[in-house]
C-alpha cells in the first residue's frame, strides 16, 4: 500500500478550482457507473456521460444506485456526494473526498478556539451580506436581531417586486407538498445551497462542523456559508419562480438556482470569502502554493514543526542543519 506522500493525486489546486464547475447535478432513478473518467448514467431515456470533473456536487435522489468505481472517481476528483429526498430537499447523508492539506481546518479550529475571535468572523460574516451596516460591537444577540429584520424585509422586498403574496415563511420538515408555491422554492432553494456550501467546504478541507453563527450541528459551518448568499440569491429566484407559476416549483428552481449560480460565479466567490473569513490579513492557505506531492509534517515544542518520516530516536529533534535518520 502506497504512503501518504507516494500515493497518485490531484494537486490541492484541483480541489480548490471550485469555480470552474457545474455547481450541482440531481439525480433521480438511475444507476450511475464509471467509464473511464466519466460518469455514465442510465436511466429509462438511455445512457448519459457526465465529465466527473466539472461536478461540484452530486445529488443522489430517489431510486439512484451509484457503484464503487463511480464513488472513486468522485473521490479522485474532490466532488462532494450527498444522498438527497425527492425534489432535493432534504438531506440524509453525505460522502467528500479527503483535502489534502489542513491550512485551513487548522484556521478554522484557531479562529473557532476563542470566544472573541469566533464573535469576530461571525461579525464578518453578517459584514458580507449586508456591506451597508458596520456590525463593530455588536453583541450575537444584536446580530441575529438585525438578521432576522433584514431577511424579513427581503421577503417584504421581493413579493413587491414580483408581485406574489406573502403570508410569511412556513415549511413542515418532509412534507415538501404542504407549503404554498414561494415557500416551496425558498425551501428547494435553501437545500440546493446548503449542497453547494457543503461541497466547497469539503474540498477547502474546512470543518464542516465548526460554525460561528450555527452550533451544535454537524454541518453548522456549512449553513453558516450557506446563509452568506440567502438575500442576494435564493430568496429573490424563488420568488421569480413562484411569479412564473405554481407548477414543477423544485424542479424549476433547481435548474434556476443552477444557471444563477453559474452566472455569477458564486462558487468562484465562495471560497474566496471561506478565505477571508478564516485567513489572518495577508495570509494565503498552504494549498495555494502546494506542489504535487503531500507535505506532511510533525509537531514539536514551541510551535516548530520538522520533517515527517524521519526516525529521531532518542535524540533531540534536529534543526534543519541537521542530519536525521530515514525510517
Amino acid at each position: 500500500m502506497p504512503t501518504v506522500g507516494k500515493r497518485p493525486a490531484l494537486t490541492p489546486r484541483h480541489l480548490t478550482r471550485t469555480g470552474e464547475r457545474v455547481s450541482f447535478i440531481y439525480l433521480e432513478r438511475c444507476t450511475i457507473h464509471r467509464d473511464a473518467n466519466a460518469l455514465t448514467v442510465e436511466d429509462a431515456d438511455g445512457t448519459t456521460h457526465i465529465p466527473s470533473a466539472t461536478i461540484a456536487t452530486l445529488l443522489l435522489g430517489p431510486g439512484t444506485r451509484i457503484t464503487h468505481q463511480a464513488m472513486s472517481v468522485l473521490g479522485e476528483t474532490g466532488a462532494a456526494v450527498a444522498w438527497v429526498g425527492e425534489h432535493g430537499v432534504r438531506y440524509y447523508a453525505g460522502g467528500r473526498a479527503l483535502s489534502r492539506s489542513a491550512a485551513l481546518l487548522e484556521a478554522q479550529a484557531t479562529q473557532w478556539a476563542s470566544r472573541r475571535s469566533r464573535l469576530a468572523v461571525a461579525r464578518a460574516m453578517y459584514r458580507l451580506r449586508f456591506p451597508d451596516e458596520d456590525p463593530d460591537g455588536l453583541t450575537r444577540q444584536q446580530l441575529l436581531g438585525r438578521e432576522g429584520d433584514r431577511v424579513k424585509d427581503c421577503y417584504r422586498a421581493q413579493a413587491a417586486r414580483t408581485g406574489v403574496r406573502w403570508h410569511g415563511r412556513k415549511y413542515t420538515p418532509g412534507d415538501f407538498g404542504s407549503g404554498d408555491p414561494v415557500n416551496q422554492g425558498i425551501t428547494a432553494a435553501a437545500q440546493c445551497m446548503y449542497g453547494i456550501a457543503h461541497a466547497v467546504v469539503a474540498s477547502l478541507g474546512c470543518s464542516p462542523g465548526l460554525g460561528f453563527v450555527h452550533s451544535g450541528h454537524e454541518l453548522s459551518f456549512v449553513l453558516d456559508i450557506a446563509d452568506l448568499y440567502k438575500t442576494e440569491i435564493g430568496i429573490p429566484l424563488a420568488f421569480d419562480v413562484a411569479a412564473e407559476g405554481p407548477e414543477d416549483v423544485g424542479p424549476r428552481t433547481r435548474r434556476g438556482l443552477r444557471d444563477r449560480i453559474n452566472e455569477t460565479r458564486l462558487l468562484d466567490r465562495c471560497v474566496n470569502d471561506i478565505k477571508y473569513l478564516l485567513l489572518p490579513d495577508g495570509q494565503t492557505a498552504a494549498d495555494d502554493q502546494a506542489g504535487e506531492q503531500d507535505r506532511v509534517t510533525l509537531q514539536t515544542d514551541q510551535g516548530h514543526e520538522v520533517t515527517a518520516g524521519v526516525n529521531y530516536g532518542s535524540t533531540q529533534v534536529p534543526t534543519d542543519a541537521d542530519e536525521a535518520v530515514i525510517w
